[in-house]
């Protein structure tokens, strides 16, 4: 019922509106991302040594890289959402310009955090002991700050709910953009004339949330996600690959990368959707 009811309140903040969503988004952004700081200043004021945790390289062996690789699969469920500032450029401001940067800009602010706060987790606690844990995050914060696992519960919940929200709010454009080009009903695609948000399609969203919440268990779900991701994120490669071969200069894109971004996000996903496969 907890699930439900907190499913039901983010639909109806994504049904609401547009300025409404990324207002609460960004909010819960920042008690986030404050939890985050909160744990690598904590260990820092502590005098804990990064030294071993960021310059000892891993054991060539094949277990071990393959540990790291699937690892990485269920990291990259921590990324999926970038990708969804492309499905509001048409209610962004000068999105030519602003969505790629704010892409750019909050791909490395994510990394430079969660590679610190990997730094500061293995140097705080035996990673035999993070391993035995079932909230590693959460022991981590407890030993560098030394306050009750309260706080850090509530840190959490707020994050979970950021996601969620956002998953409503940007799927729901996946699924307008759909109708509108007869993919789905076009009844999906329709726009309340007063909030301005497809209120048909963010409600078809909030029922698969919904059901996928009450029917699969968390961490079977996010590996599923993230490898269906993975191979959604190899196509994009791909076709990029395939866009960029047939680009001339007279229709050459406004935002134009190198041929080795792609072709190295290509093999990174294909490497990382095969191993998962032989993992299982």
């Amino acid at each position: 019922m907890v699930a439900v009811a907190i499913v039901i309140a983010l639909c109806t903040v994504a049904a609401w509106g547009i300025l409404e969503s990324v207002l609460l988004a960004g909010l819960l952004t920042l008690i986030e991302t404050g939890g985050l700081v909160w744990i690598i200043v904590s260990a820092v004021q502590s005098d804990v040594s990064f030294g071993p945790a960021l310059l000892t390289p891993p054991p060539i062996d094949v277990k071990v890289l393959s540990g790291i690789t699937f690892a990485s699969l269920l990291a990259f469920f921590a990324f999926v959402g970038f990708e969804d500032l492309a499905n509001v450029v048409e209610e962004a401001k000068d999105p030519q310009r602003n969505v790629p940067r704010a892409m750019a800009l909050t791909l490395l602010i994510t990394s430079v955090l969660y590679i610190l706060i990997a730094a500061v987790s293995v140097s705080v606690v035996q990673p035999q002991v993070l391993a035995n844990s079932s909230a590693p995050l959460s022991f981590v914060f407890i030993s560098v700050t030394r306050i009750s696992p309260i706080t850090f519960n509530v840190i959490a919940i707020l994050s979970t709910l950021n996601t969620i929200l956002a998953q409503i709010t940007m799927t729901a454009r996946v699924a307008y953009g759909m109708a509108q080009q007869g993919d789905l009903p076009r009844t999906v695609g329709d726009v309340h004339s007063r909030t301005g948000t497809p209120l048909v399609a963010t409600g078809l969203v909030t029922l698969a949330v919904g059901a996928l919440a009450l029917t699969l268990p968390i961490e079977p779900l996010a590996e599923s996600t993230a490898l269906v991701t993975q191979l959604i994120f190899a196509f994009v490669n791909l076709a990029l690959l395939r866009v960029r071969s047939r680009q001339t200069r007279s229709n050459a894109a406004i935002v134009r990368v190198p041929l080795w971004i792609p072709s190295l996000g290509l093999v990174t996903c294909i490497l990382m959707i095969g191993n998962a496969l032989v993992s299982r």
